[in-house]
């Protein structure tokens, strides 16, 4: 036999194995008692809070990102709905958060490998016989804590979908927001445009009036002065409708295009909606960030369980064997003297990590009740503000402009009267699509509060019926103003 091969005596092996095979063995037992993997499928559950009707596949991109305007474009309409899968299925703030829960979901399966055991060769040269010392040492403290260490990685696994849930639902309110603010944007403008014209008539009737010496330079540089405060507000509004055109083609993934798709037609939602309870209990059960900051707190719980054994973390059981004259094997264990680091610190750590997580929870369902009624009561008054302005505001407006045209027809009044009725309705109008707008990012922060569209969906008591907006009477709006028929400039 080469005098230099580690070779250890069966009799030896046999004298000494059983005891450290049955240590092992206890925490081989141990290790392997940890659950299965938690089931998390963090693409479906986004797909369903965003009310999407498939999953979020996870894009993987090269080394220098993905592309700057995604391949598949929007052609020239953009619904709602395309918008919303777009930028859903797109956003790389989502797929960064859903790689994070690969990483959670391999720290997971990392959690549950037993820990390597460690092989040390120690070989002296000296006056006669070279001598070899040979151990085989396994961590068995680790692999008892193996349940644990998995339970605390399967709870930030599921922390982590959560997280991406959270995300997807942002964007999604983020989208149906610029969507509804760029389509209100576009609704106002004409609006705006319409009182352009009417100022502008009435600024040429009063230099009339000026000319004719039956008006004051008052009169008519007061509406100049409106005039220019008006295009102010056009451009305002044109711009407004730009930038969220291309805060959309962002989103959806096409920062540089054109951004000149034909949107949905302006809708507002109804108001048949549950009671304000129902939503505060749903959102309150199904609102991803109060489920992020639960599964932490369980996750610190396993940390403080861990943490118990702190102080014997690096004990280890091996089978030792060495040769000087004869060949000597038998098992050894090592281990730390918890003489200093009793891992009171680490404890203490962990108690402060799971009290801050408490606070942040009791603050999560807080702001969550708060979104809620908020969005819910902002949404209830904007409603009521919109019946009102439409069913009484604007009747009594147009009831004043045909009053205003009776009596210019019959001679009773110069045209101003009825220049200022008609441009009173146009502002009322535009009033009224402000308030539609305000209803709209109500609902939206509505579904955002309680956990996205697909958790707000089934909370409508009934299917929801749309309020008829401005733009549905636009046409006969225009059709119906009686200044079309009227001559441009008159001093009656």
């Amino acid at each position: 036999m080469n005098p230099k091969t580690l070779r250890i005596p069966s009799s030896s092996v046999c004298r000494f194995a059983t005891p450290l095979g049955l240590v092992i063995t206890l925490a081989v037992f141990a290790g392997c008692q940890s659950t299965p993997r938690a089931d998390v499928d963090a693409a479906r559950s986004a797909g369903e809070a965003t009310g999407l009707p498939a999953q979020i596949d996870f894009i993987a991109v090269g080394p220098d990102g993905g592309p700057l305007d995604e391949p598949d474009a929007a052609g020239a309409e953009l619904t709602l709905a395309d918008a919303l899968r777009r930028a859903v299925t797109t956003d790389p703030g989502l797929q960064a958060a859903m790689a994070r829960v690969r990483i959670a979901l391999a720290d997971a399966d990392q959690s549950r490998l037993l820990p390597n055991p460690v092989l040390n060769v120690v070989l002296r040269w000296g006056p006669g016989k070279p001598q070899i010392e040979a151990s085989l040492a396994q961590d068995f403290v680790q692999a008892l804590q193996i349940p644990r260490r998995s339970s605390a990685a399967d709870n930030r696994l599921r922390q982590a979908a959560a997280d991406a849930v959270t995300v997807a639902i942002d964007v999604a309110s983020e989208v149906q927001e610029r969507y509804a603010t760029a389509q209100a944007s576009a609704e106002v403008v004409p609006l705006l445009r319409d009182r352009m014209v009417l100022l502008e008539r009435l600024a040429a009737v009063a230099k009339s009036r000026l000319d004719a010496g039956e008006g004051t330079r008052s009169d008519l540089v007061t509406l100049q002065s409106q005039r220019v405060e008006l295009q102010v507000e056009i451009d305002q509004a044109v711009l407004s409708e730009r930038e969220e055109r291309l805060r959309l083609a962002r989103l959806i993934g096409e920062p540089s295009s054109t951004a000149s798709w034909s949107l949905d037609a302006w809708t507002v939602p109804g108001n048949d909606l549950q009671p304000e309870s129902r939503w505060v209990d749903a959102a309150l059960l199904r609102r991803p960030e109060i489920q992020a900051v639960t599964w932490k707190l369980r996750a610190l719980g396993d940390d403080e369980a861990i943490a118990r054994l702190l102080p014997w973390e690096g004990a280890s059981v091996s089978v030792d064997a060495q040769r000087d004259d004869k060949w000597f094997a038998g098992p050894s264990v090592s281990t730390p003297l918890p003489i200093f680091d009793m891992g009171q610190a680490k404890r203490a750590r962990v108690t402060a990590e799971q009290l801050e997580a408490r606070h942040e929870l009791t603050l999560t369902r807080r702001k969550v009740v708060e979104d809620v009624r908020v969005a819910y009561q902002t949404m209830t008054a904007s409603n009521a503000n919109l019946a009102r302005i439409r069913d009484e505001l604007i009747p009594l407006q147009q009831q004043r402009r045909t009053l205003a045209e009776d009596a210019y027809r019959a001679g009773q009044s110069d045209v101003t009267a009825l220049f200022l009725a008609e441009q009173d309705l146009r502002l009322t109008q535009a009033k009224a699509i402000e308030v539609e707008r305000q209803a709209v990012t109500a609902f939206v922060r509505l579904q955002r509060a309680v956990g996205g569209p697909g958790v707000a969906s089934p909370l409508m008591a009934a299917p929801t019926a749309a309020i008829p907006t401005q733009s549905d009477a636009a046409a006969g709006r225009t059709s119906a103003s009686p200044l079309s028929a009227l001559p441009t400039v008159s001093n009656r």
